[in-house]
């Protein structure tokens, strides 16, 4: 029997994350992670993708037949890094300027955010982040902040907005373990922007926009292959 869509979708999600996961620990190459990825975007059947993952060791529960149950995490996101140097809290400004923060870099418990007609960038793909929740607390006003996160990052936002725009585009697992970091944004966005978006490490935002285009093309594919003869969607 064919695998469904969704439990095709669904696995093809986890065995990304899990590539990321293995490119981040320096298993393999950028070349190796893109020929996996492209095999994984490809694949048309669940055992296809456990193949690209079937010598990365433990999959958390990954190789489980779809629908059984199981109690282990999938892919539970980045691990929580013990630093003693970790700021309780930090405060940053951002009037009519521009932040990035990106690579490695210590994740206080709390920051304090405020932009004024700026432009802020979190990268947190390979930010040190304690276990727990981190709160970002932000105001934004007539500017634009934009959250980068590692695939199955935990992340909680509560953020009300006035003439503006809050975006998420990040899919992260049904539980989570309370020891792996969670990032939760709270405040307010007034005539300006909150972007979070999803990124395989070392992709640029157009490689994403590519990617994502080309899993709902695939998608949208595997649906119409799927219907009836003389059906339409």
């Amino acid at each position: 029997m064919a695998d469904s869509l969704v439990a095709l979708r669904d696995r093809r999600e986890q065995v990304i994350a899990r590539l990321s996961q293995s490119y981040a620990e320096d298993v393999f190459d950028v070349d190796e992670l893109e020929r996996r990825l492209d095999l994984a975007h490809g694949a048309r059947s669940v055992a296809d993708l456990d193949a690209l993952v079937a010598d990365l060791g433990d999959l958390g529960g990954i190789g489980a037949a779809p629908g059984a149950p199981s109690t282990a995490l999938v892919f539970a996101g980045p691990a929580a890094i013990d630093d003693p140097d970790r700021a309780d809290a930090k405060k940053l400004r951002v009037i009519m300027s521009s932040i990035e923060r990106r690579g490695r870099w210590s994740v206080p418990r709390r920051l304090d955010l405020r932009v004024l007609w700026g432009n802020v960038e979190l990268d947190f793909r390979d930010a040190s982040l304690g276990a727990g929740i981190t709160t970002i607390h932000v105001g934004v006003f007539m500017g634009n902040f934009e959250v980068v996160l590692p695939p199955n990052l935990a992340i909680d936002v509560d953020v009300s907005s006035f003439a503006g725009s809050v975006t998420e585009r990040h899919r992260v697992p049904p539980e989570h373990d309370p020891a792996r970091p969670v990032i939760r944004i709270v405040g307010t966005v007034r005539f300006g922007n909150l972007e979070i978006t999803t990124r395989l490490p070392g992709e640029t935002a157009r490689d994403a926009y590519r990617r994502e285009r080309r899993e709902r093309k695939q998608l949208r594919d595997a649906e119409t292959k799927a219907l009836p003869p003389g059906r339409t969607p």
